[in-house]
C-alpha cells in the first residue's frame, strides 16, 4: 500500500476542503492518507465521509504545535486520538486561542509598512480555522508584497522579523503524553528540519520517548539526509517506528502528495496502538 499519513486543509494552513484532500490523494495514487490539521480535528468527519465514498483508507490525525522551553518549535503528530479528550482539547484550545491573539498583533505591526489588514488576511482563512502566518502569507501576496509563502517566510514572516510575534504553544513532553492519554499514538514531524530553524537537542528527543513517543517521521523532504541517517538509528535504538510523509497543503508548499511514504507494517502498528478514533480502510473498519 502507498501511505501518506501528513497532509493538511483549509481546516487548518492548507488550501483545500478536507474533501478535496482525499480525493486528491485517491488521484495521486495512494491507498491510505490521515488528515493532520494544525491543532483541529475540525476536518476529519468531511474527509471520513469522502474517503468511505472514494474507496481510500483514511486515519484521522493531527498536529500538535509546541515550543520548548528555549523557544524551539516542535510539532507532534497524533492519530487515532480521543478529539474529546478534556485536558488534551484544552491544551489545544488555549494554543489556538494565543495564535489568534498573536497573529492580530502580527497584522498590526505588518500594516505599519505593507498594505495590508485583519480583513485582508481573513479573506484566506478556512471556516472554523485559526489565523495563522501562512494565512498572513496568502494576503501579502495577494498584495503583490511576495511571490509566495515561500519567499513570506523566508523574509517577512521568519521568527528573526521585527514583525514575529511569539505564542504560547504547549512542549512537547507534555503534547505525548496528553495525546498517549486520548488513546493516540503520537510521532515527532520533520524532526531535524533544520532549514525550518532551530531543531531540538538529543535529549528532548528522550524525554519524549520516556513520555511515549511512538515514532519519528523520517522521509519528510525537510530533514536533511545526514539528519534522516540519525533518525533511523536513533528509532532502532529506543524502539520506535520511521514515517514517510508529503505534509502536503495543497498549493500553499510545493510538497506533493504521495512524494514520500510509510510502509504498511507501520500503518497497522499504530492502528494497534491507538484506542481513541476510528480509522477506515477499504474492506474492514478498524474500531479503537
Amino acid at each position: 500500500m502507498r501511505i501518506d499519513l501528513h497532509t493538511h486543509s483549509k481546516i487548518s494552513d492548507g488550501t483545500e476542503e478536507p474533501a478535496d484532500v482525499i480525493r486528491a490523494a485517491a488521484d495521486a495514487g495512494l491507498d491510505v492518507v490521515a488528515l493532520t490539521d494544525h491543532d483541529t480535528t475540525g476536518g476529519w468527519e468531511q474527509a471520513a465521509a469522502a474517503a468511505r465514498r472514494i474507496g481510500i483508507g483514511f486515519v484521522p490525525g493531527m498536529e500538535i504545535s509546541c515550543r520548548t522551553v528555549e523557544g524551539i518549535s516542535v510539532h507532534v503528530l497524533s492519530y487515532l486520538h480521543d478529539p474529546q479528550y478534556p485536558d488534551l482539547l484544552a491544551e489545544i484550545s488555549k494554543a489556538r486561542d494565543a495564535r489568534l491573539t498573536r497573529a492580530e498583533r502580527m497584522v498590526e505591526l505588518l500594516a505599519e509598512d505593507f498594505p495590508i489588514t485583519w480583513e485582508d488576511v481573513h479573506a484566506h482563512v478556512g471556516h472554523g480555522a485559526t489565523v495563522g502566518r501562512p494565512h498572513i502569507a496568502d494576503a501579502l501576496v495577494a498584495a503583490g508584497v511576495v511571490a509566495d509563502r515561500t519567499e513570506a517566510f523566508a523574509n517577512i514572516l521568519t521568527s528573526h522579523s521585527r514583525y514575529y510575534v511569539t505564542h504560547y504553544a504547549p512542549d512537547p513532553v507534555l503534547a505525548v503524553e496528553l495525546v498517549r492519554q486520548a488513546g493516540g499514538v503520537p510521532v515527532f514531524a520533520h524532526p531535524v528540519a533544520s532549514a525550518r530553524g532551530r531543531v531540538v537537542a538529543e535529549d528532548v528527543f528522550r524525554q519524549m520517548v520516556d513520555a511515549g513517543l511512538a515514532g519519528v517521521e523520517a522521509d519528510h523532504r525537510d530533514n536533511p539526509p545526514e539528519g534522516q541517517a540519525w533518525l533511523r538509528r536513533f528509532a532502532i535504538e529506543n524502539g520506535l517506528f520511521l514515517t514517510g510523509s508529503s505534509d502536503y497543503h495543497g498549493t500553499g508548499k510545493p510538497n506533493r502528495l504521495g512524494e514520500n511514504v510509510t510502509a504498511e507494517e507501520v500503518l497497522y502498528r499504530i492502528l494497534d496502538e491507538g484506542s481513541g478514533a476510528e480509522a477506515f480502510l477499504p474492506g474492514h473498519t478498524t474500531a479503537s
